[in-house]
């Protein structure tokens, strides 16, 4: 996929934060949810592609737009065929509240690429380019900071490990403390956390825990562009959840609890990622809104085939935008 699809694809991003940004802190997360989704829909409407949401808001029913299996793009069949990963909105709770780290997210490969995660549980571990091939999901997790610190020549002391703050995670929390890693807690939002850990001005060394598995590949494309490494293991919770994943191909236990891989996750290297921040956050600035009708927002996108990372710093004209307006104008935020 070209250069130029990778900077379209950032126009989709910021459409969907603009979107967002207007329910910062009003408390209703479904209605900023739903503003991304119409501004991530409305910008990709615009794009020469034939593309197919194969991780996205739902089944059919259940989303609207946006939703597994929809296809989306104004190309001809046959041309730019490609599976896409979206979260317009990765923090629902953190918007709604008026809390750093939400973002638009969109992961994008030539058809076929993408795994087709069931929207289950998904255990991960996430590192940077330089402790790459160092991570075992089935190692104990002392020997997973060990490793990762002589990669980093760190000592364990000076790692730091994100993890999400769930009860879920007591026993992970308690192992590296036990090692005498450092910690950083997070709310919501875990593909921010995870691609954390290929930017070393983040300060984030490695992401341990259990998040969600459409997140899990929508981070693994970033990191596969970045030159960094992951590994997932499915954590199915119910018998319905046994079922999705049964219905995506994991036929067995054995397949629904393997090891994938990096290249299990994101095929190829051939594959774009971009994010736009929503509300201020660690890698990524939130929407700023300058008045007169005018608003900055900061983005990230990343080539996989090219290892290239943009920061992508950009002043709208909200007046202008068309199809910003009419989503700003259905949900009454101008």
């Amino acid at each position: 996929m070209d250069r130029d699809l990778a900077m379209e694809l950032v126009r989709v991003t910021e459409t969907a934060a603009l979107a967002a940004a207007g329910y910062m802190g009003r408390g209703d997360k479904i209605g900023a949810d739903q503003a991304a989704v119409d501004g991530m829909r409305k910008a990709f409407s615009s794009l020469s592609i034939c593309g197919t949401v194969v991780i996205g808001e739902g089944e059919l029913d259940e989303a609207p737009m946006l939703y597994i299996g929809e296809k989306v793009g104004c190309g001809e069949a046959g041309i730019r065929e490609v599976d896409i990963a979206v979260d317009p909105l990765e923090g629902t709770t953190l918007i709604a509240k008026g809390l750093p780290n939400a973002i638009a997210v969109v992961a994008m490969a030539p058809k076929g690429c993408l795994l087709h995660a069931p929207d289950t549980y998904m255990n991960k571990i996430a590192v940077g380019p330089k402790a790459k091939g160092r991570i075992d999901i089935k190692a104990p997790i002392s020997q997973n900071l060990t490793a990762v610190a002589e990669a980093l020549n760190k000592n364990i002391g000076d790692l730091t490990v994100i993890v999400q703050d769930r009860p879920r995670h007591d026993d992970i929390i308690r192992q590296i403390r036990e090692a005498g890693a450092r910690i950083k807690l997070f709310s919501d939002g875990d593909v921010a956390a995870a691609i954390a850990t290929g930017f070393e001005d983040t300060g984030v060394d490695i992401l341990l825990g259990v998040g969600g598995a459409p997140e899990g590949v929508i981070a693994a494309a970033a990191l596969k562009a970045m030159g960094g490494d992951m590994q997932g293991i499915l954590q199915p919770m119910s018998p319905e959840e046994f079922e999705r994943c049964r219905q995506l191909g994991f036929k067995t236990d054995e397949e629904i609890y393997k090891v994938l891989t990096l290249d299990d996750l994101v095929k190829g290297t051939d594959c774009l990622f971009a994010a736009t921040g929503i509300t201020q956050g660690d890698l990524l600035k939130g929407v700023v809104h300058k008045g007169n009708g005018m608003a900055e927002t900061h983005s990230v996108v990343m080539r996989g085939e090219t290892g290239t990372i943009r920061f992508v710093t950009a002043i709208h004209r909200l007046d202008k935008t068309n199809i910003l307006q009419e989503v700003l104008k259905k949900h009454r935020l101008v």
